[in-house]
């Protein structure tokens, strides 16, 4: 499936852009299946969505909305780096979701402790084989890691289990939980939020094609859409 390309002036416009169709995205699954299903990500353009939802979000039903993460960083709760932490900050302090529908990944002074390995695997039972995100959030870093997944690493090439650890990352802190390609690749959409010339190589080898472990974002696509929200300079080498 050919993914779909949308480039914009700012991060602003794009932002907005992406804001009006989460809402039309997630109002259509709900009325289809009573239920809709979001994983959500870091980063400014996706801290950037969340803060735009909680301004407005149209008729989104937030008590009927199941929230995970696509990754988050294992360190404890209160840290400034943890995603959830941000989500909650710009999105889930605002709505009424129901707090039972929140799945916020384990931080390091969580149940597990330190156990980065029993965390991760709780996440994945928790994800199992039965869910599927009505859309799929993703942010990319300038090597095209997206989630926790870099390039050349064991969590890349992951072709079984939802959910893993990940000790090594290159970018800090080390210590990650993340979601892995079959589970981003059973999603009804994956949308790429991306802005930023240092971004620009690797948009355009996912556009061309790039092997995914090379260039992870390559990987990612949608059953139903795949779509990359793009500022000018994130797109000028496309």
């Amino acid at each position: 499936m050919t993914p779909e390309t949308l480039v914009f002036d700012s991060s602003a416009e794009l932002v907005a852009t992406a804001r009006a169709r989460f809402v039309d995205v997630v109002t259509a699954a709900q009325a289809a299946r009573g239920v809709a299903s979001v994983a959500l990500t870091g980063g400014s353009n996706g801290i950037a969505l969340l803060r735009a939802l909680a301004e407005d979000s149209g008729d989104v039903d937030w008590s009927n909305v199941e929230i995970y993460w696509g990754d988050d960083r294992f360190v404890p709760s209160a840290h400034p780096e943890r995603n959830s932490g941000q989500a909650f900050d710009a999105l889930l302090n605002h709505v009424p979701v129901d707090p039972a529908r929140i799945h916020v990944m384990a931080p390091s002074d969580g149940e597990f402790g330190h156990d980065i390995d029993a965390a991760a695997a709780a996440y994945g039972r928790l994800i199992g084989s039965d869910t599927v995100f009505d859309v799929h959030l993703l942010g990319m870093g300038g090597e095209g890691h997206v989630n926790s997944l870099f390039p050349h690493t064991a969590a890349t090439a992951e072709s079984t289990a939802p959910v893993v650890a990940v000790t090594d990352s290159p970018k800090p802190p080390p210590a990650r939980i993340t979601l892995t390609f079959p589970v981003i690749n059973a999603s009804r959409e994956v949308w790429f939020l991306v802005s930023g010339e240092e971004k620009a190589e690797a948009v355009a080898a996912a556009h061309n094609g790039a092997d995914r472990a090379d260039w992870p974002c390559a990987g990612a696509r949608g059953t139903t859409a795949t779509v990359w929200f793009l500022d000018r300079a994130a797109a000028s080498a496309l």
